[in-house]
């Protein structure tokens, strides 16, 4: 008898969602001989049973296009809100599993699909995950579809605003997606010729942003790029936060987690429209004007680049082969030129930031891009 598949996308939409439909789809479908059907917006849609059919004509022509075609949600299984309260779905998902005598459910989606994708495999479903993200920090894989498409959209951006910031001798500051892990700012830094890049894993100080500014003033060059993360923050505030981090670990009453937690939240309003306050920081510390531009959503949307349709198309063969052979609880990592299975509990809760040993770092450095640091 065929094994039957269901798939779904969850989290943030991506370039290349589509391309790794279209590869599980075509691969399980017309390679091995299995029936597969999509569920709509996540792990809403499998715990709502909202089916959406993945025949030939449905996956023929999505290759080229952005998004996901069956839609995407941030839902969490054990924690869904419907009608106002928050639920524990994980029981209608199960029966729905049952029910469409599903052999294995795949999950498209980055950091938080694989931790909610481990809580359905202890649960006894067969899973497999695929690594999608534009941020590049799902642990444990080479590389996640979405980010070179990304890569390359804030690369552009970049390159765009120099016209500008030469003209009218500002400091243009380019905030790019990336709270806990700056890959997307780094290489679109260095690839753009940002003159500075500030990381989440390397706090900054400002006093040393504008004298990289101010120095390449004195060198008769009237302008400057930054490349700044979403979550990249001045060496203070990470102090604080690592600090508040550190009482949230030992917390053990009610009244002390809650006050941590109140203090985590004053932190993260202070974090907010923190390219704004650098802005104003380094006008008062330079004398030069400064704008910002946030890219944000930008960033996710297009066609997928040629390198990502290629990575989603061969993850999502691999995903076929895997489910092929029985074997599940696992996330199809690229390594190298190959499709590896790795066991979900290594992936789940982990990240994978910039190590500040990266060639990447080193090759900023090295052509004299300021770090913050």
């Amino acid at each position: 008898m065929a094994k039957q598949i269901g798939i779904l996308t969850a989290g943030g939409d991506s370039p290349g969602l589509n391309a790794a439909i279209r590869g599980v789809g075509k691969a399980t479908d017309g390679y091995y001989g299995m029936r597969i059907i999509g569920f709509r917006d996540g792990f809403r849609g499998l715990a709502e049973n909202r089916i959406q059919r993945l025949d030939g004509d449905v996956l023929s022509g999505i290759l080229t296009i952005g998004g996901t075609i069956l839609g995407t949600s941030r839902d969490k299984p054990h924690k869904m809100t419907i009608g106002g309260k928050v639920y524990d779905m994980t029981d209608a998902i199960i029966e729905n599993y049952q029910a469409n005598h599903l052999d294995v459910l795949v999950c498209l989606g980055g950091g938080g699909t694989q931790k909610n994708a481990l809580r359905l495999k202890q649960k006894g479903l067969n899973i497999i995950t695929l690594p999608k993200t534009i941020d590049n920090d799902v642990a444990l894989t080479d590389a996640t579809f979405g980010f070179d498409t990304a890569l390359g959209i804030a690369t552009e951006s970049i390159d765009r605003l120099h016209s500008t910031a030469h003209s009218h001798h500002r400091i243009i500051i380019v905030e790019i997606m990336g709270h806990r892990a700056g890959w997307l700012a780094l290489g679109a830094g260095i690839a753009g010729g940002a003159d500075v890049i500030l990381l989440p894993e390397l706090p900054y100080d400002v006093n040393a942003v504008a004298e990289a500014i101010r120095n390449r003033v004195r060198h008769g060059k009237k302008f400057s790029i930054v490349a700044v993360a979403e979550g990249a923050m001045p060496k203070e505030l990470a102090n604080q936060q690592m600090a508040a981090q550190r009482l949230k670990e030992r917390a053990t009453t009610k009244e002390e987690k809650n006050q941590v937690k109140s203090e985590l939240d004053t932190l993260e309003q202070q974090h907010r429209n923190h390219a704004l306050q650098l802005s104003i920081h380094l006008e008062e510390l330079t004398g030069l004007e400064a704008r910002v531009t946030i890219l944000g959503y930008v960033q996710r949307g297009g066609a997928p680049s040629a390198a990502d349709r290629l990575l989603a198309t061969r993850l999502g063969s691999a995903c076929a082969n895997f489910i092929n052979q029985d074997v599940y609880g696992v996330m199809v990592a690229a390594h190298g030129d190959r499709a590896e299975p790795v066991p979900l509990e290594d992936v789940a809760g982990n990240r994978r930031p910039v190590p500040l040993d990266h060639p990447w770092i080193e090759t900023a450095r090295h052509v004299g891009t300021n770090l913050g640091d």
